[in-house]
């Protein structure tokens, strides 16, 4: 399930790519590109501000899971609970790792289509 979350992130990404591409490339007014281009360049700039965000979530969250980790240790006696506990932040962890990796895939296709729009403007 893992692996198709990242597989549906890079063809959600890819197929925004594409579109771009090709609506930049069909339109043969240069005013009319330089717009779409403008428009695709606020939408990914909301985007990346948006992942950069997340970035700063997921710093919080593993900040979380080492507090976690250094309180649960003395905790270790044996007791009931402890191993649920160690699933849960393994969990955790893992999840917040496939996010990174996510937001990660995620800039790198904003900036390739910031590129191409940047390309689309200068070129007449």
């Amino acid at each position: 399930m893992v692996l198709l979350s990242f597989v549906y992130r890079f063809l959600t990404n890819f197929l925004f790519l594409a579109v771009v591409y090709f609506s930049l490339n069909f339109l043969e007014k240069y005013e009319n590109k330089a717009l779409l281009a403008i428009l695709v360049l606020v939408y990914s700039a909301m985007r990346a501000v948006s992942t950069l965000r997340s970035f700063y979530f997921y710093q919080k969250i593993e900040k979380l899971e080492a507090e976690t980790r250094r309180l649960q240790a003395p905790i270790n006696d044996g007791s009931g609970g402890t191993n649920v506990r160690k699933q849960i932040v393994t969990d955790v962890a893992k999840l917040r790792r496939d996010g990174e990796l996510k937001a990660y895939m995620d800039l790198f296709f904003m900036a390739l289509i910031v590129l191409l729009c940047v390309a689309k403007i200068l070129t007449r």
